[in-house]
């Protein structure tokens, strides 16, 4: 629970903070987002800042109040680190370079990215069933939410508490038998990033290189819909044991699909395999309404030489399961949706050993 009298003390203490550019105190300039503090006196804010020395100001303000141990500072403005265009958009002590942030990875045996064409598609679900089925079949998991612009682990999670910080890394929280992070657990969830592609790949970084993810079997990513900077910083790190696409089944998906596939290839990704998500509606009566098309998915693996991993159909529990911050394999295993998803983890579990 937080500490209310220790808040409205650090806001004080803030405000007397001003901001070079305007003269202003932090507050009055709306730097300031996301303040909390825990029972034990750590407080948390993001500041909207392309200045250390702010930062460190403000640090130094909230860690004088009484009753504070320490203070975290996530810095979501862009700032350039040391030579070498080192990126650190929320604000950790680390600026490592791709290869570098690679290297934090080693205790990780396979990593997955879950990507996507084109929005709209269920990616994001189905990269968190994923991550839930094949945490079911005794592997360690953990779920990464490269998708900055758009975070959707919280919510299909159900997480609102910050994660903690110990020894200069972030604590992934572990929900469903999955170590969880997301970009939307670390900056104020109601406030839109403004953030240009290097504070993108910054942030990406950042994601695999200050989060202590420990050992795991596998590490699903979820990555933004498209082809963009996460992707290209994403493989850049040689560490990507292969890609999900998830498509549903009309032609304009489709195209996006091709693309998507094809950057894969370019940068030595190996396809796991395709899954087709909307594929169709039960009826009443049983019968199948394919509202979107039939089959498409399945026909552009085989035109694309990529393995066909299976579809999903409409399941309107899903939906209910994803909005109630619940995964349906955990939710409800026994579940037509859940036992889909085990199907699934299954097939690719068989392609990542061998």
């Amino acid at each position: 629970m937080a500490d209310e009298s220790l808040i409205l003390r650090v806001r004080a203490a803030l405000s007397a903070v001003r901001n070079p550019a305007t003269g202003r105190d932090i507050l009055a300039d709306g730097l300031v987002t996301g303040l909390s503090a825990s029972p034990s006196g750590v407080v948390k804010f993001t500041l909207e800042s392309d200045s250390a020395e702010l930062s460190e100001a403000a640090k130094a303000a909230a860690e004088a109040v009484e009753g504070a141990a320490r203070a975290v500072v996530v810095s979501t403005a862009h700032r350039a680190g040391p030579p070498g265009g080192h990126d650190n958009p929320m604000g950790i002590a680390k600026k490592p370079r791709i290869a570098e942030a690679a290297e934090s990875l080693a205790g990780i045996r396979h990593i997955i990215a879950v990507a996507s064409g084109k929005g709209g598609v269920g990616k994001s679900t189905i990269a968190a069933n994923l991550a839930v089925a094949l945490a079911r079949r005794g592997f360690s998991v953990g779920l990464m939410d490269a998708d900055i612009y758009g975070p959707s682990l919280p919510i299909l999670f159900g997480l609102k508490d910050r994660p903690e910080i110990r020894d200069g890394k972030i604590v992934p929280i572990e929900a469903f038998g999955v170590k969880t992070m997301s970009i939307g657990l670390l900056v104020d969830p109601d406030k839109a990033l403004a953030w240009r592609g290097p504070m993108v790949m910054g942030a990406v970084r950042q994601l695999m290189s200050d989060v202590d993810w420990g050992r795991l079997d596998i590490l699903v990513i979820d990555t933004p819909p498209g082809t963009g900077d996460a992707h290209l910083t994403l493989a850049q790190s040689k560490k990507l044991t292969g890609a999900v696409i998830v498509s549903t089944p009309q032609e304009m998906a489709l195209a996006d699909v091709r693309r998507g596939v094809e950057l894969f290839r370019k940068l030595g990704v190996p396809i796991l395999g395709i899954i087709e998500n909307m594929a169709w509606l039960d009826g009443a009566n049983g019968a199948r309404q394919y509202l979107f098309g039939e089959g498409g998915a399945a026909r552009a693996a085989g035109e694309l030489g990529a393995p066909f991993l299976g579809a999903l159909p409409l399941y309107p529990e899903l939906r209910e399961a994803s909005d109630a911050g619940a995964p349906i394999v955990a939710s409800a295993p026994d579940s037509p949706a859940a036992r889909t998803f085990a199907e699934l983890a299954e097939k690719i579990a068989a392609a990542i050993s061998a």
